[in-house]
């Protein structure tokens, strides 16, 4: 089986692999390729690169779904599924698990401190919170990757992102003809 879901980047691909595991879907068993896409607005590359496959699903952010609609459009011997995150993965995470508990994973990770000198700018003062931990979390070259995983480890799986499980699960457990969406 080929199945692939390619992703925005390079955190995100962490994010469902982890997710994955944890859910105890496994990806490879599945013949599923996670494949980081470096940006969205590489996706039209990819899908140019795939001469067949049983599913290609594309995890993005909600922002992107007019490009990945009409990208997608123009594909049309190959079976194909969009999962839009409500703003981007690091927004899904952080209300799956809620601010308490971001923060949780913040001070574990030894971050608290420069998590504080963020809130502390005059810009980021006032704003919710839920907002600045996305500002904290993409602020630094290699903190996405970090948190991606810290923040799929913290999860209750009950509590997980709808829109990452599908993801998963449509590259694990989909069986469709080709040309349509399972």
């Amino acid at each position: 089986m080929n199945r692939l879901l390619l992703v925005e980047g390079e955190s995100d691909a962490i994010a469902v692999r982890a997710l994955a595991r944890r859910l105890g879907l496994d990806l490879a068993a599945a013949g599923a390729d996670v494949v980081p896409m470096g940006g969205v607005t590489n996706l039209g590359h990819h899908l140019d690169g795939i001469d067949e496959a049983d599913v290609v699903a594309v995890l993005h952010d909600v922002g992107e779904t007019p490009y990945v609609a009409r990208t997608l459009a123009r594909v049309h011997d190959l079976p194909t599924r969009a999962f839009a995150c409500h703003l981007d993965l690091e927004d899904e995470l952080i209300r799956s698990l809620g601010v308490a508990r971001t923060l949780d994973v913040v001070r574990s990770a030894g971050d608290l401190g420069r998590w504080r000198t963020l809130t502390r700018q005059p810009f980021h003062r006032g704003r919710p919170e839920a907002r600045v931990l996305r500002r904290f979390i993409g602020t630094t070259s290699g903190r996405k990757a970090r948190y991606a995983q810290l923040l799929v480890d913290a999860l209750d799986l009950d509590q997980a992102p709808a829109v990452l499980v599908e993801a998963v699960v449509a590259v694990t457990q989909a069986s469709s003809p080709a040309g349509q969406a399972p």
